[in-house]
């Protein structure tokens, strides 16, 4: 194919493209309230195993999670539903980042339990899939990625506000190549985007009693892009007057993040996607690595909690999975507690999570046979929950005594 005609298949590829983004604008402009899990008759967890040692994790978190919700499983008000089929294989078969009936099974849940995925990467033996975390943030519309992070000895305390939908990934499978010698692909901001993500942040410091919101950019260089998210920050923190809140650009902000003289004073974060992948991994290391940071993917009609690190296929070939950390699921596990109205149960899960983890260590689990499995490591942060001194334990903990 000629020159000519590629470019003017780009341009009806580019078309196309931008009509489909001004129809998902007129769609976020219709969206309802959030919801009210209060008045849910049964909540439905769907799990989600997915590749590598997901499956095994999400069954250790999926175990404790049982045992706190006993009473309520008993009365028929949570439900957990297992949901098969959002595997490499099925997905590569189906030719599609989450097949048809997979995705309705997870519709027909309220919030999900997720274990990682594997996503498909150029040159590898799979089809050019698009990842299912991206794909379930599209069909879920699951706007917010949250992630808190903790480091108590350290006095860091933060919470990241990562835009879900829009930015780099939105269009990340369907960017353009001509004669390959010119590769092109499109990052998507929008206006509405931005605000109920913003929004989201500011109200969480508001709701929590923090006091300073940052907001993360590159809008020096991205001036129409990350320029429009900044122009919807100053906007909103007009509407907070009890706030402070600042701009930084990313690469900034990655410095920030591990300046000991700095670090502790920032609270929330909020940024567009692509910024927000690099900088809760970069925090989740500070606390101690990916495998202990879980992560809420929330839209105000459905919720998905998952890990935020990858399938580890090699443990799984060579028969380690039942060695996995589950920490990062059952830190996710705490999150949906929270998000479905057990508040406290929730906390409860964290703050034990956080002294067999971070405090005790009274069982170190290594991935391998000199450590103990994920089940163990269960049952361990299962008995830390029920101490009924837990609260004032993990004060102290913290505090270094």
């Amino acid at each position: 194919m000629s020159t000519e005609n590629q470019i003017s298949d780009a341009k009806n590829h580019f078309e196309g493209l931008m009509r489909a983004q001004l129809k998902r604008v007129e769609r976020i402009k219709n969206q309802g309230d959030w919801t009210d899990y209060s008045k849910v008759e049964k909540v439905r967890i769907g799990l989600l195993g997915g590749d590598g040692i997901g499956p095994q994790i999400t069954e250790d978190s999926k175990n404790v999670l049982a045992e706190l919700l006993k009473d309520e499983l008993e009365k028929g008000k949570v439900e957990f539903v297992n949901i098969e089929g959002l595997t490499i294989e099925n997905r590569a078969k189906h030719l599609k980042a989450i097949p048809d009936d997979v995705l309705e099974e997870i519709k027909s849940c309220d919030v999900t339990l997720k274990g990682p995925t594997t996503t498909p990467e150029k040159g590898d033996n799979w089809p050019n899939i698009e990842s299912a975390n991206v794909g379930m943030r599209k069909e879920l519309d699951l706007f917010a990625n949250v992630r808190p992070v903790k480091v108590p000895e350290q006095n860091i305390d933060w919470v990241f506000f990562r835009e879900n939908t829009e930015d780099s990934y939105a269009l990340g499978s369907q960017g353009i190549e001509i004669n390959g010698e010119l590769a092109m692909d499109f990052k998507v901001i929008t206006s509405v985007g931005s605000q109920r993500i913003i929004e989201a942040a500011f109200n969480h410091a508001r709701n929590t009693g923090r006091k300073r919101v940052s907001v993360v950019t590159k809008a020096n260089i991205l001036k129409k892009t990350d320029g429009l998210f900044l122009e919807e920050a100053e906007k909103i923190a007009s509407n907070f007057p009890e706030i402070e809140w600042d701009s930084w650009y990313i690469d900034i902000m990655t410095a920030n993040l591990i300046d000991e003289a700095r670090r502790s004073s920032f609270e929330v974060f909020v940024m567009p996607n692509l910024y927000g992948d690099i900088l809760t991994d970069e925090a989740a290391q500070i606390q101690g690595g990916v495998g202990t940071a879980g992560s809420a993917n929330l839209g105000k009609k459905h919720a998905m909690f998952e890990a935020i690190h990858g399938s580890a296929p090699r443990m799984l070939k060579e028969g380690r999975a039942h060695f996995a950390n589950p920490s990062s699921m059952i830190k996710a596990g705490a999150m949906l507690l929270e998000h479905i109205g057990y508040t406290e149960l929730g906390q409860k899960l964290d703050k034990a999570l956080s002294i067999c983890s971070q405090f005790e260590k009274k069982l170190i689990i290594t991935g391998r046979a000199d450590g103990v499995t994920g089940e163990e490591y269960g049952k361990y942060v299962l008995e830390t929950v029920r101490d009924k001194d837990i609260n004032s334990k993990y004060e102290r903990l913290s505090k270094g005594k």
